[in-house]
């Protein structure tokens, strides 16, 4: 008599992890093109004006030439949705560009932005700016300066976030709270908790020389709560901004 032949069991685990083991390979091959694909994007679009590799300029000279913000930490400093969605609808961050020495004219009220020495950023086509935002968020040097989890997610109302960023602290000489409401030497603070990570923020506010030796950020010694504060504000500035 014929007995039918029998398949061992011992190979259905085996296929089966393969068979669940599949999509998780497909989509880290899929995310290491897209990877490959966003670096060749960054070196051919992005290397003339930001330095991917390296380190950020170590005199004054090499600051007020440098065109863009250093990226060999983007990883560590960007909100990756936020990169894509930016990539391909850049709006201004500092109302004078890099070096605000180079981009400013009288004004009735003061030195003011003068548009018409400032270069508009390239925009990207959505796959690209995908592509890109993905390699930019692979590049992470420096990691030793953050603290996963450090910020403590809290609340605080504008009027005292205001008081502590103005009032105490002096930030609003430099940054904008509101469009054309502030200083113009560095970047705009209204989005800032839209496209930086917290534990960002409060590294680079705790030490902004550790990031960037030569950058006319001062380091104003603020203690945890006030790290903690300005992160709160922050948020709440962005959340404003977006009604």
């Amino acid at each position: 008599m014929n007995r039918p032949k029998r398949t061992s069991s011992r190979y259905v685990p085996f296929v089966g992890g393969w068979l669940l083991a599949f999509p998780l390979l497909l989509a880290l091959g899929s995310n290491a093109m897209a990877a490959e694909k966003g670096m060749e994007i960054l070196k051919g679009a992005c290397a003339g004006c930001h330095h991917l590799t390296g380190s950020s300029p170590q005199t004054l000279q090499e600051l007020w030439n440098r065109k863009g913000p250093d990226l060999f930490y983007a990883g560590n400093k960007y909100k990756a949705d936020w990169l894509a969605d930016w990539l391909q609808n850049p709006v201004r961050i500092r109302p004078a560009g890099m070096y605000y020495g180079n981009h400013i004219k009288p004004g009735e009220k003061g030195d003011q932005a003068d548009a018409a020495t400032l270069s508009p950023h390239p925009a990207l086509a959505a796959d690209e700016a995908k592509a890109a935002a993905s390699a930019l968020s692979a590049l992470k040097e420096k990691s030793d300066l953050i603290r996963p989890g450090e910020y403590q997610s809290g609340t605080i109302s504008l009027s005292m976030g205001e008081m502590v960023f103005n009032k105490f602290r002096g930030c609003l000489a430099c940054h904008q709270i509101e469009p054309d409401y502030g200083g113009i030497s560095g970047p705009e603070v209204y989005t800032a908790a839209k496209r930086l990570q917290e534990d960002y923020l409060i590294s680079f506010m705790r030490n902004p020389q550790a990031w960037d030796p030569k950058t006319w950020m001062p380091n104003k010694h603020l203690t945890d709560s006030d790290l903690q504060k300005l992160v709160h504000y922050l948020r709440a500035l962005s959340r404003e901004e977006a009604k």
